[in-house]
């Protein structure tokens, strides 16, 4: 694995007519490094990873993939993509499929490797029409896998996998990433984020919003969550917005649960003025800092 950057974006912009999906965005990639890249759907996310791809161009801006143009870089193997759909030939079986992938390459690891790499080795000789779609994505990692990439971009990586696929597919990427493989995904499952990514890049309306840990995205949303159980839940809600610092009451059954700036004075409140019990006080989880960040939630 090369020891340069594995990605570099300098201020790139991308416009599509009158829409500019990416302004500005800086971003560099160190090898090793397993990043999350998240944002809600038209934050620039699709478009960015197609840039580094070599798929387009940046309308201003710099594009670099190990100090290379991002196609250079792809045309030596350095790179591989897992993309959600489509690349696949139903009626071939999944060992032929990567066979036939390998042809493609001057220089590939043996294929039974990748499919052992995969964990479809067991389904080898099974047609790709009757792999279920977890089972389709993991054929998709193997395929990426057999040039030896130093660089792996994951679209939805895990979807239609089970939880027991999930947790051996990142136990597998994990092990890549301490030989130096970059690994660069998107994804829905925020929880896939904070537990296997070692940095989180939250992009909106084309420019990133944050970047760095999950503990550290995680502190940039404002507040914490109170939750308390209480009789007459729904008549303290009166009382417990005019307290100073509230953000947000939400009332479910004898739960309340408070989004709130000041949670001793809203503690205070519940203690000395209600029978609340069970409460518990809790730091903003990265689904809060998501929303929050980037205003997917208004």
């Amino acid at each position: 694995m090369t020891s340069l950057t594995a990605v570099a974006l300098r201020d790139v912009t991308r416009r599509f007519g009158d829409v500019e999906a990416v302004r500005g965005i800086d971003l560099t990639l160190r090898p090793g490094e397993i990043v999350a890249f998240l944002g809600p759907n038209g934050a620039g996310k699709t478009t960015t990873i197609d840039m580094i791809l070599g798929l387009s161009r940046p309308t201003s801006g710099t594009v670099e993939v190990f100090g290379l143009e991002p196609r250079q870089a792809i045309a030596r193997g350095l790179v591989s993509a897992v993309m959600q759909t489509g690349g696949l030939l139903k009626d071939l079986t999944v060992r032929e499929t990567v066979a036939y992938t390998a042809s493609l390459f001057a220089d590939t690891h043996p294929v039974d490797d990748v499919l052992a790499r995969a964990g479809i080795t067991a389904i080898a000789d099974r047609k790709v029409a009757k792999c279920s779609g977890g089972e389709q994505q993991r054929l998709r990692f193997a395929m990426a896998l057999l040039s030896d990439p130093a660089l792996l971009l994951l679209d939805e990586p895990t979807t239609g996998m089970d939880v027991e696929g999930r947790r051996a597919f990142w136990e597998s990427i994990r092990e890549d990433s301490v030989t130096g493989r970059t690994v660069l995904f998107a994804t829905h499952y925020l929880e896939e984020a904070d537990q296997y990514a070692d940095r989180i890049v939250l992009v909106s309306k084309g420019r990133v919003v944050a970047d760095g840990s999950a503990a550290e995205v995680r502190a940039l949303a404002s507040g914490r969550m109170l939750r308390a159980t209480l009789t007459g839940a729904r008549e303290a809600y009166d009382d417990l917005v005019r307290v100073a610092g509230v953000e947000s009451v939400e009332v479910r059954g004898d739960q309340v649960r408070v989004h709130t700036s000041d949670s001793d004075a809203v503690a205070r409140h519940l203690l000395l003025n209600t029978d609340a019990r069970d409460l518990e006080i809790v730091a903003q989880g990265l689904e809060d800092a998501f929303l929050e960040l980037t205003g997917a939630g208004r």
